[in-house]
């Protein structure tokens, strides 16, 4: 069984490579962007025709949220583009497609979880250009997965929590937003997921009807400023941490008030068990 990874050096491509040893009898194909540029068909024709996979996470994407506002052609390129092209070569190759969304989809005005049946409405070029992909896949190729998930976070790539101890490590006091809400999601855990729907798939022919748009992150759901406050106290770390409202931290592209992802669905198809975001979250580890 042959799984490609594109965004093989982003943060959940990392935690891919981390969990293929786990896995010996797949043989992973881990391309960046330099071995696999995904807005170019012609190059997704090429490498698809060199290593025939059975199955293609779609790791890459375009997650500069504030600078998307101001790069939109980019953005656009590889989250819309760049997923409708894998889309089109997954199909010529029948190849099961695992395209990897965001919870920025929906513009948070919601005050329970986001449904698969919800409507997104994003409010930003990130979220606009995600949802293109969404729509662009659906329309080309029906043997996809879509998991929308949000506020990743790892040992690997730059993130939220290597932000927080990095700048725990230069300041005596932070401040951090306490009215956006979410969920927390460990890059490993979205990778064993991404593994776990493969090998779903991998045992028994898959229905028709399990096809489509999914939601995963850790269970349960906290504040930036919640999240910050438990990286510190599971890092020993000491620091004067203050609550502010999101309008004491402008940002150019609106982040949504409420984001947190129902995930009834996945849990029920694929017999999945999440962890909850405070077990999930362990103590940083140095990588090299």
């Amino acid at each position: 069984m042959v799984v490609l990874v594109t965004g093989a050096n982003g943060q959940l491509g990392q935690a891919l490579q981390f969990l293929s040893g786990k896995h010996p009898d797949v043989d992973f194909v881990f391309c960046g962007s330099t071995e696999l540029d995904i807005t170019d068909i012609a190059h997704c024709k090429a490498i698809f025709d060199k290593f025939q996979p059975d199955f293609c996470i779609n790791a890459a994407a375009y997650t500069a949220v504030d600078k998307a506002e101001s790069e939109p052609e980019k953005a656009h390129a590889i989250n819309a583009t760049g997923a409708e092209n894998l889309a089109r070569v997954c199909k010529m190759h029948h190849t099961i497609l695992l395209h990897v969304s965001t919870d920025f989809v929906f513009d948070g005005e919601k005050t329970t979880p986001y449904t698969e049946e919800d409507t997104p409405n994003p409010t930003g070029i990130y979220g606009q250009t995600k949802w293109e992909g969404e729509k662009a896949i659906a329309a080309v190729w029906e043997k996809h997965f879509i998991i929308r998930t949000s506020w990743v976070y790892s040992q690997f790539g730059n993130n939220f929590m290597k932000t927080m101890l990095r700048l725990a490590s230069e300041r005596d006091v932070l401040s951090v937003v306490s009215d956006q809400i979410g969920t927390p999601t460990h890059a490993v855990d979205l990778a064993e997921t991404l593994m776990a729907i493969i090998a779903f798939c991998h045992v028994e022919p898959v229905e028709a009807s399990c096809f489509g748009i999914y939601h995963f992150s850790n269970e349960g759901q906290c504040s930036w400023y919640d999240f910050a406050q438990k990286i510190f106290e599971v890092n020993n770390v000491s620091i004067a941490v203050n609550p502010i409202p999101t309008t004491s931290y402008p940002t150019p592209a609106k982040r949504p008030k409420y984001s947190v992802l129902d995930k009834s669905k996945i849990k029920e198809v694929f017999g999945l068990n999440i962890q909850k975001w405070e077990e999930a979250l362990q103590p940083f580890p140095s990588v090299t």
